[in-house]
């Protein structure tokens, strides 16, 4: 099976699924770019890792984690492998002494779980062919020839922004001390739009 590996581009709330969240990949070498609905949880377990936050308690794909390690496992990497229907299904490539397994699982777990590994993610090239794109820029042009002529954004004063930063890293903290996934994903989704603002 061709393949092609990919990188987490991007996370953002679902204008068309309420209380889901679009996942883009985007492929290495390359510039198409493969969205992916999934679910709050999914995203949020995605989004924590990412930002090397780690919270008071395992959550499910970190156990998952831990249990493959345990019984002596290790997951190789992960692989979008088939579109059917509109709807995406992944596997684990898991390796124990000189067996290999494969283990079906959803799209949105096997990124997760992929990334507490520190593991390649891969699409098959037929998936890729299908539902991928390469996004445009408002001019038409692909977006890697016109980045460098787009206007930069006018920045806030440096004291009101780093208040604001403080602020909102506090907040974060107590959230996941507090176990509020959904109020630290928020909360780091206003840290991002506020640090892109540079």
């Amino acid at each position: 099976m061709d393949k092609v590996m990919v990188d987490i581009l991007g996370l953002s709330p679902s204008p068309s699924s309420p209380g889901a969240y679009t996942l883009i990949l985007k492929e290495t070498e390359g510039e198409r770019r493969l969205p992916i609905i999934i679910g709050q949880f999914e995203a949020q377990a995605i989004a924590l890792e990412l930002e090397g936050i780690k919270p008071p308690r395992p959550l499910t794909h970190d156990l998952v984690k831990n249990v493959l390690e345990s019984l002596g496992s290790n997951l190789s990497d992960v692989i979008i492998s088939e579109l059917r229907e509109g709807t995406f299904f992944a596997r684990l490539n898991v390796e124990e002494n000189s067996s290999k397994h494969e283990i079906d699982a959803r799209p949105s777990d096997a990124i997760a779980i992929a990334i507490r590994f520190g593991v390649p993610i891969y699409v098959a090239e037929a998936v890729m062919e299908e539902a991928s794109g390469i996004p445009e820029t408002e001019e038409g042009e692909p977006e890697s020839e016109s980045k460098s002529e787009r206007p930069k954004k006018s920045r806030s004063p440096a004291y009101t922004k780093e208040s604001k930063m403080e602020q909102l890293q506090k907040e974060l903290t107590d959230a996941i001390s507090r176990e509020d996934y959904e109020r630290a994903a928020k909360l780091r989704d206003e840290i991002r739009q506020l640090q892109l603002g540079d």
